[in-house]
């Protein structure tokens, strides 16, 4: 459906059978976790190779925005590969003890990750258990309308410990957090869309990565240093939960390196000119 190939200018990390990558249009970055067999379930190195696509990401000045989804039409992601997690060698573990736990981004480099640029969701099957923490940690999300989310770990005597229970709250509330998490319910699209988890439930199943794309395209056609700061302070506030400092921090740190850059020079000249702006690679 969409180029594997595009013309970056940092060549990406070395292919992995369980991650696709390709290109929409030239700014915008699809990576599709694929392992249909074992319902998109990630392994501990798979997590580490996604943790390196979306550090290159951040770095690689003709990406704008990423978007992930996953193969097949059944599962979005269904969490960690557990069968993996029995099959382990523990004298690997012992030489690359890396390979028994997350990056330090989290489950499959999204669930805690800070990072610079946006990602979007395109979930076009169930997210469950780390899957459903991906999404938690995106920064917008479109389901198909098929699409389930669920944290069932509690079910199995553990707990949802990529970093999504935190941000459910903060998204969702306490008392549809707590039932989700404690209870093993699921939401629906149409639930999860009420409850302010996702941005849109897509037309259908098939349209669900496109009407992605057709959002993701709409930040890329943004100055991509306005983006970097928006972004930014919209996550210092989230993440640290006071307005104000949210605020404060991004004014501080970033504000001056925006309004004297290229991209907002670029801005209020085409808004003056009554054109369109040309935007150039962010140097934020």
């Amino acid at each position: 459906m969409y180029p594997t190939t595009s013309k970056t200018e940092l060549p990406p990390p070395p292919p992995n059978d369980s991650v696709l990558l390709s290109y929409p249009t030239p700014n915008i970055l699809l990576v599709t976790i694929n392992r249909a067999r074992q319902m998109n379930s990630i392994p501990f190195p798979v997590h580490w190779h996604l943790h390196r696509v979306f550090e290159w990401f951040d770095r690689e000045p003709t990406l704008r925005v990423a978007i992930i989804t996953g193969a097949g039409p059944k599962a979005f992601c269904a969490g960690q590969d557990l069968i993996e997690l029995g099959k382990r060698n523990p004298k690997e573990l012992e030489e690359k003890p890396y390979l028994g736990m997350h990056p330090t981004s989290g489950f499959a480099g999204i669930s805690r990750r800070l990072g610079k640029k946006p990602i979007v969701a395109a979930v076009n099957g169930f997210a469950l258990g780390g899957g459903f923490e991906i999404v938690l940690n995106c920064d917008m999300t479109v389901a198909s309308p098929t699409a389930t989310f669920g944290l069932p770990e509690s079910l199995r005597g553990i707990y949802a410990g990529a970093g999504g229970l935190p941000r459910l709250v903060r998204n969702a509330g306490l008392p549809i957090a707590s039932e989700v998490s404690m209870t093993g319910r699921t939401l629906s699209a149409a639930e999860a869309l009420k409850y302010n988890i996702i941005n849109h439930v897509s037309a259908t199943r098939e349209s669900c990565v496109a009407e992605a794309v057709q959002l993701a395209q709409k930040v890329a056609d943004i100055s991509p240093d306005a983006i970097i700061v928006t972004r930014a302070a919209l996550r210092e506030t989230w993440e640290n939960g006071s307005v104000e400092r949210g605020y404060q921090l991004i004014d501080e740190r970033m504000k001056r390196g925006l309004m004297q850059g290229e991209n907002a020079t670029e801005g209020l000249a085409a808004f003056r000119e009554k054109r369109k702006p040309v935007w150039k690679a962010s140097k934020l």
